[in-house]
This record gives C-alpha cells, structure tokens and sequence, in this order.
C-alpha cells in the first residue's frame, strides 16, 4: 500500500521535487557532494556553513564553499555569525553569487562556532535571534530559512519560542535537530519539541536527528507531522538513503541496497569528481573520508582504510579502491553484506 508523504515542501517561488533536504554539513556537503545527493533524490542540499565574517570570504575555503556551478536550483546558501548587520551584508553577497534561498545557522553545536556567540549558542538570546532573522530578511529579496536545535540545554528548550519569533521575523521554512546544544551529538534525539513547533506555527518544518533508515524517516514525519526531513550523517557513504526513503513512503516496502558494484562505480565517481573539485593535493584528503563511509561494514573495510590514508595521489586510490571493491566481488555473497 502506498503511503504518501506529508504536503508539499514549498520555500518561497520554489516547490521542491520532494520533501527530503540535504542538511548542511561543514567539510562533507560541497558541491560534488550536493550534487551527488541531489542526483539519488534529494529534493534540495544545504551548501555548507559560511562565515559572516567578510574579511574571509576571500579564502580558498570560503570561494568552494560558494561554488554552485552546475548545481539545479533552489541552491541553498548557509551563512553563519552573531551581528545582525554583518548577517545582513553575508547574505547579499551569497545572493549575489548565486544563492537562490539563504539558510542561517543557528543549529551547530561545535565549541569554535559557538564560542564566538554563533550557531545554536545564539538560542540563549532570544532578542538577538530576532535581530539577525530580521535583519537578513530585509536584506535580501530571496527566501530566507532558518537551522535550529530544540534549545540551550534540556533545562531551556525554547524551541517553540524561536520558530515564535522567526515565524514572526519572515523566515519561510525551519529546520529542528531533535537535540539542545549541551547535548552535542550524545544520546537520542527527541521529536517531542518538534512536534510541539510544528503545532505552533504555519510555517514548513523539517525534522532532524537520527534519521538513519526509511523506517525511521516514517516514525519521524507521523510523530511530528513535520512537513519534510533533513538528512545529514545518515548520508555519509550512503547517498542512497534519500531514493531509500522516498521509495518506502511513497510504496510501503523497501528498496533494494545498492549492488557492490554501485557502491564501487558511485564511490569512484565521487572521487573523481573530488579531484576536479578541489586540485588533487586537497582532492586526495577529502576523498580520505568519503571512502571511509563508502567501505565502512565491508570484510576487511578496517585494513583498507588504514593503508588507503598512506596513499597521495588520485590514480593509486582509485587503483586501491578498484581492487578492494573486485576483492570484495570475488567473495561469497555473505562477506560481501555491509554492516
């Protein structure tokens, strides 16, 4: 029996082919990365963090991660700062080199973000939350959406007061990681508080956290009734899982694991495309990860990943990936299984 997804995810003149979005990620969601996401069905990919802070945007860093070239649209920009008008400026610019929607970051719990009063340490000041939603809202004339946890800590989740206050500032979509900021990554992430949003205001929300399976992504959307979900660590080394959950919502059963041989000829890809991406020097070390996730669950994956990261150039991965992947073919169908 088919099981249809909630109402349409509509962020501004844009209707998203599905209600699946690619979360930000610092260091994982690059253009080869979006794109790849995008490819295997998710409906929109969430470029990762940008600085506010002008005098970097110069960077190397910073011009990759404002690369969109070949990318389909809505291209989501995420900017992130704690000044109202330096947001405002961050935001203009993004605009200018070909953000399509403006995503601001109020959800990262890493200590070096929120140290500078950036990310989701911004929850504890609620005013100043609404100084910046307003003042990047004004500023530009493409939707604005927004990245939240649940709160500060378990004793202040004041999520509901914040998609308050952003509904109110203009922002046209929310995102909710089902944790606070104390908890970091730890534990289980809860929906209640974004269930509780949900009902609060009109606005889409996307529901996050530990939706690592189709099974889940259904629990999640009937719980909450959220209007689409973000997908972020599930998708390391499983690009798959956005097509994964479409299938199960829209048909009630699931979808085949990809063949050995489509993890093998998608991971070369994705290297490739790495390559080109970055220069081979830079290329090579962001390969390192992905290849990591791709193999992980895989007989001998521990071995592999440990000589992989000795290697330094791009023609001796994709040799070393070749063979472990054909070493992989020639084995009974039960080592083959990944974890």
């Amino acid at each position: 029996m088919a099981i249809a997804m909630p109402k349409q995810l509509i962020i501004g003149p844009y209707t998203l082919p599905n209600n699946l979005v690619l979360a930000p990620m610092a260091g994982v969601t690059d253009r080869p990365f979006r794109q790849l996401c995008r490819q295997l069905g998710a409906g929109m990919a969430v470029s990762e963090m940008i600085t506010a802070n002008k005098s970097l945007w110069a960077s190397k860093k910073s011009l990759l991660r404002a690369n969109h070239d070949g990318e389909p649209e809505p291209r989501s920009v995420q900017i992130a700062g704690a000044d109202p008008e330096m947001m405002a400026e961050a935001a203009k610019h993004n605009v200018v080199q070909g953000a399509d929607i403006i995503d601001i970051n109020m959800g990262c719990p890493a200590k070096k973000v929120c140290n500078v009063m950036a990310g989701s340490a911004l929850l504890q000041h609620e005013a100043l939350v609404d100084q910046i939603l307003t003042s990047v809202v004004n500023a530009v004339d493409v939707p604005v959406t927004l990245k939240i946890r649940t709160g500060w800590d378990l004793d202040n989740r004041n999520g509901v007061r914040i998609a308050k206050i952003a509904e109110a500032a203009g922002i046209q979509a929310l995102a909710i990681h089902g944790r606070t900021r104390a908890c970091a990554y730890r534990g289980d992430a809860e929906f209640d508080t974004i269930a509780a949003v949900k009902q609060a205001v009109n606005m889409p929300i996307l529901a996050n956290g530990d939706i690592s399976s189709p099974e889940k992504a259904k629990q999640v959307l009937d719980y909450t009734q959220a209007d689409g979900l973000m997908i972020g660590r599930a998708a390391q080394g499983n690009p798959w899982i956005f097509s994964q959950i479409l299938h199960y919502l829209e048909q009630g059963e699931q979808l085949a694991s990809p063949s050995l041989n489509t993890v093998k000829e998608t991971l070369l890809a994705h290297m490739q495309t790495l390559y080109e991406f970055y220069g081979e020097y830079t290329g090579v070390r962001m390969a390192r990860k992905h290849i990591a996730w791709y193999s992980k669950g895989f007989r001998d994956g521990n071995t592999f990943r440990q000589q992989m990261n000795t290697l330094e150039y791009p023609q001796q991965q994709l040799d070393f990936t070749q063979a472990f992947f054909d070493q992989l073919a020639s084995q009974k169908p039960r080592d083959n299984e990944a974890a």
